[in-house]
């Protein structure tokens, strides 16, 4: 199995086993592990050194039964329609799962961002959004950022979409704050997994001063993750990046890597800091861990190396089936994506009804309706797991897919 469809493949594995426990049939088993409508669009762009070049695009719009599809669009040299259509999945299971009435969808345009200009990322993008406005949009699928994307990328497609349609901010979330965006949109992943760390250590009277943290992935959830946890007292030894790793046994430097990555693109050489080899920043002793890059980077290959106790998944699918099985006969417990990384999609919620309500919210309703919403989510969880002696991943995708089931039920499906 590929990284590249580890996510789909472990959503139906999860999928699979959570119908057998709910006693769902097998028509609703396959109705839920099919997307209602996969998109595939091939983009030409001149490229500033005059030659063409041609890249593909994907859209999958898996679930709408509870509200227009929501979720990211990435821009990456590994997409491809097998792991969008798995992090579209995903991305149903996680709006049901903190309750927003909201479905599931992902995007990605396979590309390297770093390898494109400003320019021809402007024009990839609204090229991308001529080929799919007919099906997307504030009441049918409400993209947003992901991996290589950002607030300006949104903004792009919010005035593409608008030169159609009109002025139109809900299309579009994680927008800049000049076109519509929300308070807190840019920080709300990491953010979240602070709430749902906060959440965990109490209910599992887990001291949260003085544990210690490994992160994979500094770049917006991974940063702002980093900032979170060490606001609640925790240390992060170990973070990295697509590129570089680092370690500091008594606490990483985070405002000096913030300023070597911005200056250098690298997390390397600050001071006190050792440098580690690619992927070692998984399996350093630590308490907790956080997967915050990409998908599908703890495996059956390498999860008998992970020395934390706690996994928190900061990105979608970073634990393949195989692995989750094999860190929870070692006794680790995994928090799962569907609620650790869900505040994200949780502002873009907000975001999406201040711009169809025309109001702006300040951040500190932001972050005070955030951790409600979280807070309650993790406690539906953790009561779940308690109640049917379940794993956390187990409980998540019960309550997630119940929601959904119900709602296909009285819509008549």
């Amino acid at each position: 199995m590929t990284a590249r469809n580890t996510t789909q493949s472990a959503y139906e594995t999860f999928l699979n086993a959570a119908c057998d426990r709910l006693g769902y049939s097998k028509s609703t088993i396959s109705l839920l592990s099919l997307a209602a409508l996969e998109m595939k669009v091939e983009i030409p762009i001149i490229r500033d050194n005059g030659e063409l070049a041609v890249f593909s695009g994907y859209r999958v719009q898996h679930q709408n039964v509870r509200g227009p599809c929501k979720g990211g669009l990435r821009y990456h040299p590994d997409v491809d329609i097998e792991e969008v259509r798995g992090l579209a999945s995903l991305m149903t299971m996680k709006t049901a799962l903190v309750d927003i009435p909201l479905g599931g969808g992902k995007g990605g345009i396979c590309c390297n961002p770093r390898e494109l200009s400003t320019r021809e990322l402007e024009v990839l993008t609204r090229k991308f959004v001529k080929r799919i406005h007919r099906e997307i949009g504030p009441n049918s699928d409400i993209m947003a950022p992901d991996v290589g994307t950002n607030a300006q990328v949104m903004g792009w497609i919010h005035s593409e979409y608008s030169a159609i349609y009109g002025h139109s901010p809900a299309a579009v979330t994680g927008k800049p704050l000049a076109l519509g965006g929300s308070a807190g949109r840019e920080k709300a992943t990491g953010y979240g997994i602070g709430i749902v760390m906060k959440a965990y250590a109490e209910r599992y009277d887990a001291p949260l001063n003085g544990a210690t943290v490994a992160i994979q992935g500094f770049g917006n959830v991974g940063f702002h993750a980093s900032k979170a946890l060490s606001d609640l007292g925790m240390k992060i030894v170990a973070v990295s990046d697509a590129r570089s790793s680092v370690y500091r046994e008594g606490g990483v430097d985070l405002s000096a890597l913030a300023k070597q990555k911005s200056e250098r693109g690298l997390l390397t050489d600050v001071e006190g800091h050792e440098t580690l080899e690619a992927g070692r920043e998984l399996e350093v002793e630590c308490d907790y861990l956080v997967p915050a890059a990409m998908g599908g980077v703890i495996t059956a290959e390498n999860a008998h190396k992970i020395k934390a106790r706690t996994v928190i998944e900061g990105a979608n699918g970073p634990v393949t089936s195989d692995a989750d099985r094999l860190l929870s006969d070692k006794g680790v417990t995994v928090v799962p994506d569907i609620l650790a990384n869900s505040g994200g999609v949780v502002v873009s919620y907000f975001e999406w009804v201040q711009n169809l309500q025309r109001v702006a919210w300040p951040l500190e309703r932001v972050d005070d309706e955030l951790t409600r919403i979280l807070s309650n989510a993790a406690q539906q969880v953790f009561n779940h797991a308690a109640q049917k002696g379940l794993d956390l991943r187990s409980a998540a995708f019960d309550i997630a897919v119940s929601r959904v089931k119900e709602a296909l039920d009285v819509t008549g499906i």
